[in-house]
C-alpha cells in the first residue's frame, strides 16, 4: 500500500452511504462559512454605524435634525442605534391632544425603542442557531459515516480465512475521513458561534445603554415643556 495519504482517492473509494455523509458535511461546511462571512460583515457594519451615530448624537446636534436625517434614508430606513433613536423620537414627537399625559407619551416612546432594539437584536442573531447546530451535530454525522465504513470494511473480511491489517486498513482509512470532515465542519462553526454571540451580546448592551440615556433626555425635555406650560 502506498504510504502517501491521498484524501481524494479515499473519498472516491468510500461506500455510497459514507459518500452521502461526506456530501452532507461538505454542505454544512459551505453554509457555515457563508454565514460566518456574512455575519462578520453585518456586525462590523452595526458597530461602525453605532459609533458614527453616537458621535453625531453626543456632538450636540439638534434631535429634530437627527430625526429628519434618519427618516430621509431610503430603502429599509435607519438601522441599529439610529433606528432605535428614530423609533423613540417618532413616538415622542407625534402630534397628540394638548392635554395628553407626559407619562403615557414617554411610555410610548420607550416601547417603540424597545421594539426597535429587539428587531435589531433579532437581525444580528439570525442564522447563529444554524452555526450552533452544525457545531453540535457534525461530529456525530461524521462518526456515523465512520462506523458505517468500518462495519463495511470488516464485513468484507467475512469470507476471507486469513485477514491481515493490510486488507482492512484502506476501508478504515476511508471511513475515518468522515470523522475528519465532521470536525472540519464543526470546529469553525463552534468558534464563529461563540465569537459572534459575544459580539451580539455586547452590541445589545450598547443599544440598551443608549436607549436608557436617550430616554433620560426625553424625560428632561418633557419635564421642561411641562414646566413652561
Amino acid at each position: 500500500m502506498n504510504g502517501n495519504l491521498d484524501i481524494l482517492d479515499l473519498v472516491w473509494q468510500a461506500s455510497w452511504p459514507v459518500k452521502v455523509v461526506m456530501l452532507i458535511l461538505l454542505g454544512f461546511s459551505f453554509a457555515s462559512w457563508l454565514i460566518i462571512f456574512r455575519k462578520k460583515a453585518t456586525l462590523d457594519a452595526a458597530q461602525r454605524e453605532a459609533s458614527a451615530f453616537e458621535e453625531r448624537f453626543w456632538s450636540g446636534a439638534d434631535l429634530a435634525t437627527l430625526y429628519r436625517e434618519a427618516g430621509a434614508r431610503g430603502g429599509e430606513g435607519a438601522r441599529g442605534m439610529e433606528g432605535i433613536f428614530e423609533a423613540g423620537f417618532r413616538e415622542f414627537a407625534r402630534p397628540r391632544p394638548r392635554r395628553v399625559d407626559n407619562r403615557n407619551l414617554l411610555e410610548a416612546a420607550q416601547r417603540a425603542m424597545r421594539v426597535a432594539l429587539m428587531r435589531e437584536v433579532d437581525r444580528m442573531e439570525r442564522n447563529l442557531e444554524f452555526l450552533a447546530n452544525v457545531g453540535s451535530i457534525s461530529p456525530y454525522v461524521g462518526l456515523f459515516g465512520t462506523v458505517w465504513g468500518i462495519m463495511a470494511a470488516f464485513q468484507g473480511l467475512g469470507s476471507i480465512k486469513e485477514a491481515t491489517i493490510a486488507m482492512v486498513a484502506p476501508g478504515i482509512s476511508e471511513a475515518l475521513v468522515a470523522t475528519a470532515m465532521g470536525l472540519f465542519a464543526a470546529i469553525p462553526a463552534v468558534w464563529a458561534y461563540n465569537r459572534y454571540a459575544t459580539r451580539v451580546e455586547r452590541m445589545t448592551v450598547r443599544y440598551d445603554t443608549f436607549q436608557d440615556e436617550f430616554f433620560s433626555i426625553l424625560q428632561r425635555q418633557s419635564q421642561g415643556a411641562e414646566d413652561h406650560a
